[in-house]
């Protein structure tokens, strides 16, 4: 009997120690996790979900307001150097319908805009100008000593940033006073503001300003001579050259999510809507505004 017991003890002890089997069930579950974790990568991509009229006369910019949830485009109507006063601004709803064609009118060619509190600022070749959101009027107008191609606009901290893309240089307006905060950037344009830092697109790719006075961190070296530039994170942009490309720009990795230029179709400077995932690009001398969805 305690041969025999003994024996039973040493079954089940080695029963105890041997690794469980991986059953089929168990291996096919595996399978289909990674399966499933393949699936849910999205290669980055726009979806067209709509296009205005082409009544937008040489639109250069758009801006999605998010707090009146209204769209704004600039549109030149003309040679954007000329001083003629044939520019104007137009108001769309969210389904790219032209509610108010001319919303602001008188303006040279008007290009970057930028929303803060109840006024809207926009460049105008060589000044920065203010509008009362309220009606539409033109309050006033910053003329800028030295300024040749005043372009995109971007507000944050309390502050107006807008870029001179001939002169290469940043300006600031704080609410009394215009004042140069950098220079130096070879055909700096688009602009976004985030979380207390500035970007920006020139001759050397996507930028993080320095507001301080110190040297910019180049983020992205392949998007060179961009246009328009929104921020979706803090760590992923959407930018456009004007010529016909749009890119989204994540991590520092370049991915071209639109290209039309074999069709002589310009992007000008973007707009995003966060809540709907839209990017709206103007099409410049195609007169008419796009509206993609963003997947990435």
């Amino acid at each position: 009997m305690k041969k025999i017991s003994l024996l039973f003890g040493v079954v089940i002890l080695m029963a105890a120690c041997s690794p469980p089997a991986i059953t089929e069930e168990t291996e096919t579950e595996n399978i289909d996790s990674t399966q499933m974790e393949q699936v849910e990568e999205v290669e980055p991509s726009l979806t067209l979900v709509w296009e205005t009229d082409t009544v937008l006369t040489t639109c250069e910019s758009v801006l999605y307001d998010i707090t009146r949830r209204e769209i704004y485009v600039s549109n030149i109507d003309g040679k954007p150097t000329d001083k003629d006063g044939k520019g104007f601004i137009s108001k769309l709803d969210l389904d790219g319908v032209v509610t108010e064609l001319k919303w602001v009118k008188g303006i040279n060619a008007p290009k970057g805009m930028g929303v803060l509190v109840d006024k809207m600022y926009v460049t105008n070749i060589d000044e920065l100008v203010q509008i009362n959101m309220a009606d539409g009027k033109i309050t006033k107008g910053f003329t800028i000593k030295g300024a040749k191609f005043l372009n995109d606009v971007a507000v944050g901290g309390g502050n107006v940033y807008f870029s001179d893309m001939e002169t290469g240089k940043l300006h600031k307006y704080d609410g009394e006073r215009i004042s140069l905060v950098s220079e130096g950037h070879s055909g700096l344009n688009g602009l976004t503001y985030f979380d207390g830092n500035l970007y920006g697109l020139d001759a050397s790719g996507l930028i993080k300003f320095s507001l301080d006075g110190g040297m910019p961190e180049i983020l992205n070296a392949e998007v060179t001579g961009g246009d328009g530039l929104v921020l979706i994170d803090e760590n992923t942009f959407v930018a456009s050259r004007w010529q016909g490309e749009v890119w989204l720009i994540k991590d520092g990795k370049a991915t071209m999510l639109l290209d039309s230029k074999d069709e002589e179709i310009q992007t000008a400077d973007i707009g995003y809507n966060p809540a709907e995932k839209i990017v709206y690009v103007p099409r410049f001398f195609s007169n008419k505004v796009s509206a993609y969805r963003l997947e990435y």
